[in-house]
């Protein structure tokens, strides 16, 4: 008699050895011809369940189990340092209209002539880019942020304004990496007024959608920013309104609302 599976899938290679056939078998040794080899496999085949159930210890399976991160939130500011919603819409509009003025023009400022001293690093000089942008003295430390009201300045000292001809250089892969570095940097050090600078014009230049690593970057930024916010004894410290926008800008217009500071 066939049986189910036979009736619902026809044998390709039908043959019948006879019911006598199956008592000389040896399922132990190799076939002596093709007959023996396909009628060997037929009762393997039979001597298997229609069902199997896998026996599954579930302690090893907590070994691998999905893990949870909890993704770490702003420190929350104290009363009366966050902005207003309001000021917050204007700083995004604003900022929405810097991005607009450099796409329009990247290929006119980026053809632009650099002066002899502008000479710029290479993308994959981490170093020479912190010089590039904070200067010589901050960049190791050395000296806290001065004014850049001296009438000869000497920008391999004091680093490089990001002037619009040097950002419309940059490429996304290069604004990351500059952005990544500079905020490595801030992470151990105070902010400085040429950081913020630096720090509005990359973002200004980076491009959306975000790559992932961009999203733990600028996160990463916020989240610096408002731990020093939470240190200041004065609505009056003058870092204060650039680190509101900085965090302002990371929230809200590049969309990390779990981290924008609320009314």
């Amino acid at each position: 008699m066939k049986s189910d599976v036979e009736e619902l899938m026809p044998r390709l290679l039908p043959f019948d050895c006879g019911a006598a056939g199956d008592q000389d078998l040896d399922l132990t040794g190799p076939p002596r011809n093709p007959q023996e080899y396909l009628r060997q496999v037929q009762l393997e085949a039979s001597l298997c369940p229609d069902v199997v159930v896998a026996q599954i210890d579930p302690k090893k399976l907590k070994k691998n189990q999905t893990v949870n991160v909890s993704v770490a939130a702003c420190h929350a500011a104290p009363v009366g340092f966050s902005p207003s919603l309001r000021w917050q819409q204007q700083q995004v509009g604003t900022f929405s209209e810097v991005r607009q003025i450099i796409m329009r023009n990247r290929t006119h400022w980026s053809s632009q002539t650099l002066d002899d001293n502008v000479v710029m690093p290479k993308p994959t000089d981490e170093e020479g880019w912190k010089r590039f942008c904070l200067g010589e003295n901050v960049s190791v430390g050395a000296l806290p942020d001065q004014t850049d009201a001296e009438p000869a300045l000497d920008y391999s000292k004091v680093g490089f304004p990001p002037f619009l001809s040097i950002v419309s250089r940059l490429n996304q892969s290069t604004v990351l990496m500059v952005l990544d570095v500079l905020i490595s940097w801030f992470e151990e050090r105070e902010f400085v007024p040429r950081l913020g600078r630096w720090l509005y014009a990359l973002l200004a230049c980076l491009e959306k959608p975000l790559l992932p690593e961009a999203h733990s970057s600028i996160r990463q930024l916020a989240r610096r920013c408002s731990q020093l916010r939470s240190t200041l004894d004065s609505q009056e410290d003058e870092d204060l309104p650039a680190l509101n926008l900085l965090i302002c800008l990371v929230a809200r217009y590049f969309e990390q609302n779990d981290l924008a500071d609320q009314e």
